[in-house]
């Protein structure tokens, strides 16, 4: 079995990164992709938006994308995990 070593043998800061240039500033809507908005389809299959006070759990899954959204709705912060 190799060794995985979190940050090093992974690429999710590299995918952290490729979201976070994708949807920064914009907003996420049903079915509605432009320069200000961006899809929710469009979306990993694993991901899930966070607004402002909503309860999440907390398990730990590298492969799911974490939308977090202003009050506006406007995406302030991405994350794996």
């Amino acid at each position: 079995m190799p060794l995985v070593v979190p940050g090093i043998t992974d690429n999710s800061q590299d995918k952290t990164a490729e979201w976070t240039t994708k949807l920064m500033g914009k907003t996420v809507s049903e079915n509605d992709h432009s320069e200000t908005n961006f899809c929710k389809k469009d979306l990993p299959q694993e991901s899930r938006i966070i607004q402002p006070g909503m309860m999440v759990t907390r398990d730990f899954r590298p492969d799911r994308l974490n939308v977090h959204v202003k009050e506006d709705g406007t995406v302030h912060h991405v994350q794996h995990g």
